[in-house]
């Protein structure tokens, strides 16, 4: 158990995250600016780029690189300065540490370490998206980038298709015709919307049906990062709280899937998995089996 009690007095060193503005360098927060200023080091995502927020603030604290490729060997060198005494705020290009940035590695070793971990408010474009979608918000899971490869994609959209919370993404402006394309194809018609520049001068919101941004995506050019956010399913498949494939053997539970909603045998058996909540080798070999009885 590790219980902390984030502002007693200490003889170790507090690893700070703090958000940085996503755009608009004006959401930045007195405290965020306070705790740049204050702490011993900051460990940024690229330095070049936290630099120029500092210079715009008047902030001289040295900066440390912490990136995708250099964090594990960094992580040591951080919590041995905060073991010292030493604290560290820890930044990434945009928004929250840790969400969809590294981050998540320093603050585990650190709260393993037991070494305090403070976490500021401040801005992230998933609910900044999310609530300009004006879609519900009372229950929603984030997924953040999705996978490259269109099979691996459609495996993992396989998976959140029953959910019925409202689903974020992020995007490149690369993907994002492919990625509306594959939302439409394994959920079907839903509502959805598309944030772009979120904060910026050309902020923009496109809300309406997967067909309309699918059209929106082949007319536009399309520039800077993108949230997606789509509506849950609303088709809960249950009957007087008994799943609706408790009746079916492993074998029809599949073919469902393939028949009636057009996954391949791998997504299908992936799902059947998931649903029965056993190992997945189990739905291939009785489902395999039973296809050659």
């Amino acid at each position: 158990m590790n219980i902390q009690k984030s502002f007693e007095e200490t003889d170790k060193g507090t690893l700070y995250v703090v958000p940085t503005p996503i755009g608009n360098l004006e959401d930045i927060t007195y405290r965020a600016l306070k705790i740049l200023e204050s702490v011993d080091v900051i460990a940024a995502e690229d330095t070049r780029n936290t630099k120029k927020l500092l210079n715009h603030f008047d902030i001289s604290t040295p900066l440390i690189s912490y990136h995708e490729h250099n964090k594990r060997t960094r992580e040591e060198h951080l919590l041995e300065k905060l073991k010292q005494g030493e604290s560290i705020a820890i930044v990434s290009d945009a928004g929250m540490p840790g969400i969809s940035d590294p981050g998540f590695e320093i603050v585990q070793a650190a709260t393993e370490s037991n070494l305090p971990v403070i976490v500021l408010p401040g801005a992230n474009a998933a609910l900044c998206a999310l609530i300009g979608s004006g879609l519900p918000t009372d229950e929603f899971y984030f997924y953040g980038f999705l996978p490259r490869k269109k099979k691996d994609k459609e495996a993992a959209l396989a998976q959140l298709k029953n959910l019925q919370a409202t689903l974020l993404f992020y995007e490149s402006p690369y993907r994002l015709k492919d990625t509306l394309h594959a939302i439409k194809d394994i959920f079907g018609m839903r509502k959805a919307a598309i944030a772009r520049e979120l904060t910026k001068r050309f902020e923009e919101y496109v809300r309406g049906t997967m067909d309309e941004l699918i059209a929106w995506s082949e007319k536009n050019e399309l520039r800077g990062e993108f949230c997606i956010i789509v509506e849950g399913s609303k088709e809960a498949e249950k009957n007087e709280g008994t799943e609706w494939w408790q009746y079916l053997s492993i074998e029809e539970h599949v073919d469902r899937y393939m028949e009636k909603e057009i996954y391949s045998s791998k997504a299908a058996i992936k799902q059947v998995a998931l649903d029965r909540n056993v190992p997945k080798r189990e739905i291939y070999q009785a489902y395999h089996v039973g296809k050659t009885d």
